[in-house]
């Protein structure tokens, strides 16, 4: 982690200026660089909004009390549990949802594919859980190294990806044309 406030502030600043590296010479000619400045800004303010939310649920995951949470992020244990603690809910006509835990990197794997078999498939991810959606379908599950060939092969084959990543990984999931089995998968 930087030093001080500057110090991360720059580095910050360095990454949104990477996204657009034509961005910072056309600031000092063109109004409308502003704007797209503006644009590419919201964009990043929306994926690190995002990245919070998975490393509150990531903390969660790892056990970390609301009490905790909210201290690291300044704020009241209920101001950070009624922020961040809205699980998926079922309601009429919505999917059923689940979290599986437990899971490692030797194990998750395979324990996806069971569940996808009867229908089950992940929406989202932490250390050690999936959150997963029933659906009518059976489903496959797959993880890569980001950036690796396996990735690009998959993607280009029309796997989903499943949220962005947890470095090093990305997760990937696809439906099957076969009706889910019924029942859930044994332990």
């Amino acid at each position: 982690m930087p030093a001080d406030d500057a110090e991360f502030t720059d580095h910050i600043a360095r990454a949104v200026a990477r996204l657009d590296p034509s961005l910072a010479k056309r600031l000092g000619t063109d109004p409308a660089a502003h704007l797209e400045l503006v644009l590419l800004t919201r964009r990043v303010h929306q994926e690190t909004n995002r990245l919070l939310h998975d490393a509150v649920a990531s903390a969660r995951g790892a056990g970390s009390s609301w009490e905790a949470i909210g201290s690291a992020m300044g704020m009241s244990r209920q101001a950070a549990q009624q922020r961040f603690g809205r699980a998926p809910v079922a309601g009429p006509g919505s999917p059923e949802h689940r979290q599986l835990v437990g899971l490692t990197a030797f194990n998750e794997i395979d324990q996806l594919n069971a569940w996808g078999r009867h229908g089950w498939h992940s929406i989202a991810f932490g250390p050690m859980f999936h959150h997963v959606e029933q659906s009518p379908v059976q489903w496959e599950h797959a993880r890569a190294v980001v950036g690796s060939r396996k990735a690009r092969e998959l993607e280009s084959a029309g796997w989903e990806r499943i949220g962005s990543m947890w470095f090093p990984w990305i997760y990937l999931k696809r439906p099957l044309d076969l009706p889910a089995v019924s029942g859930e998968p044994s332990s």
